[in-house]
């Protein structure tokens, strides 16, 4: 078989002005936004419609049949490309963030989707990206420039259809994994759900009754927490009691439970109060968010955001990180906790909330525990205010609602937590590598269906 190697533009046109025929402006089109274009798949939802007058400026043209590709950063790392079909009327208007092919005669547009998701050709295409951090694109020249191998046009679509088999196989085994993804976190929610219901271990409570012994009881524990917490008072001003807890939506807890705001069980800090941003620099101290935790539940420090030194002193001054903190999300990914590990090596970011539990009210690790339960999910999602991203004030984190039960059912509860949670996460690491796998392979198989070394099993032979 002959393989003719092309430019691009000489069997695509890049980014067509408009459609092949015209049309009035009352006509409706398919408005297809960025978040319409799936990762990796291919496919783009084209169900909303606007009127073309409304989209015919500011917006990229495009119809069924091209080739959309995002050029900016990071979604065109993301794999968001795909063949439009499906459009209404066979048009579209679409984000300027899409480069737009329109394959002449002798290309396959499938074809030209599986060879722009080829492992090569992204490589090529981010090195090539321009602009300012956070802006980078894929100039057109990248395109015009780029060689394309063009088989005949009945082996480009056995090729395709060997890809789509092969693919096909794999997204059965990825939607599987992700079933499985699903499951794991719906069990490690109910966990979490039945420790902070009093239903996973037995209470204190039922222990003592059964042995017929006295116990402390949460009240008594935050009785003691408060005569503490007034006798140590140092701080400016006159002492005042905790404002009183708004029960009224809470659910009701086990005998020997009890209820108080979290900034009674530990030190909660604002690691930046005017939530500037540092400036970047090349070699500094990580800058730790919520972003930078990896499935393992260690924190990715290589990859963060790098600050100077000068931010990181200034950070030490305001806190000392010691083990069984942990930050929570307070602007963006509300609520997601993440423990701080060994070496403390980094400053936090000012989208997160620093909690220093107190060894005095809550064993390690089970304030973490509450956070993550779904009730106190449910509280976060309750008190964050929406405006263009979700955030929970300080404040809100210090008056949080938090159930209180006896030192020791904590301990018994955060054992058996730690002894499940840990089977979950072997099982989600697992299902990780599986899915790192998968990945590998679809780049490995359109490396081979446009390096010719695909073997199609339709009958056609190898190519």
């Amino acid at each position: 078989m002959i393989t003719a190697l092309k430019r691009l533009a000489e069997v695509a046109q890049l980014n067509p002005r408009g459609f092949d025929s015209e049309i009035d402006n009352d006509s409706l089109v398919s408005f297809v936004p960025m978040k319409a274009v799936e990762e990796e798949s291919g496919r783009l939802d084209a169900r909303q419609t606007k009127r073309w007058g409304e989209v015919r400026k500011g917006y990229t043209p495009f119809q069924d049949g091209d080739v959309v590709f995002a050029k900016i950063t990071p979604c065109m790392e993301n794999g968001k490309y795909a063949l439009a079909s499906g459009l209404h009327g066979g048009r579209a208007a679409g984000s300027t963030e899409f480069h737009v092919f329109r394959p002449k005669p002798e290309l396959n547009p499938k074809y030209l989707l599986w060879f722009l998701f080829s492992p090569e050709v992204r490589r090529e295409a981010k090195r090539s990206m321009r602009g300012a951090a956070g802006q980078l694109r894929v100039p057109p020249i990248f395109f015009q420039d780029l060689d394309i191998p063009v088989p005949p046009l009945d082996y480009q679509e056995q090729i395709v259809a060997e890809i789509e088999k092969q693919f096909t196989r794999l997204d059965a085994g990825v939607a599987l994994l992700k079933r499985v993804q699903t499951a794991l976190k719906r069990y490690r929610a109910t966990v979490l759900k039945a420790a902070c219901e009093g239903r996973l271990v037995p209470t204190e409570a039922e222990l003592a009754r059964q042995e017929n012994r006295t116990y402390e009881t949460g009240e008594q524990l935050l009785q003691r927490i408060l005569k503490d917490r007034r006798e140590k008072w140092n701080a400016k001003g006159r002492y005042k009691e905790p404002k009183t807890l708004d029960r009224t939506d809470l659910p009701a807890l086990p005998a020997g439970w009890t209820y108080c705001p979290m900034e009674l069980l530990a030190e909660i800090v604002d690691p930046q109060p005017s939530h500037r941003t540092p400036a970047e620099v090349p070699d500094g101290v990580p800058y730790i968010g919520i972003g930078d935790a990896r499935v393992d539940g260690n924190i990715d420090v290589l990859n963060a955001r790098k600050v100077g030194r000068k931010v990181f002193e200034e950070h030490q001054q305001r806190y000392q990180l010691r083990d069984g903190d942990f930050i929570v999300g307070k602007i963006g990914t509300v609520g997601k906790a993440v423990r701080l590990k060994q070496p403390f090596d980094y400053a936090l970011s000012a989208n997160v909330v620093l909690i220093q539990p107190s060894p005095m009210s809550t064993r390690h690790g089970f304030l973490q525990i509450l956070i993550e339960s779904p009730e106190t999910q449910r509280q976060f999602s309750k008190g964050s205010r929406a405006t263009t991203q979700a955030a929970f004030g300080i404040q809100k984190f210090r008056q949080l609602p938090t159930a209180l039960p006896p030192l020791m059912e904590q301990t018994r509860i955060v054992a058996e937590v730690e002894r499940r949670l840990s089977v979950v996460e072997e099982f989600q690491k697992a299902v990780s590598e599986c899915l790192q796998r998968s990945a590998q392979l679809r780049q490995a198989i359109l490396q081979q269906a446009f390096s010719g070394r695909l073997a199609i099993t339709n009958g056609a032979g190898n190519l």
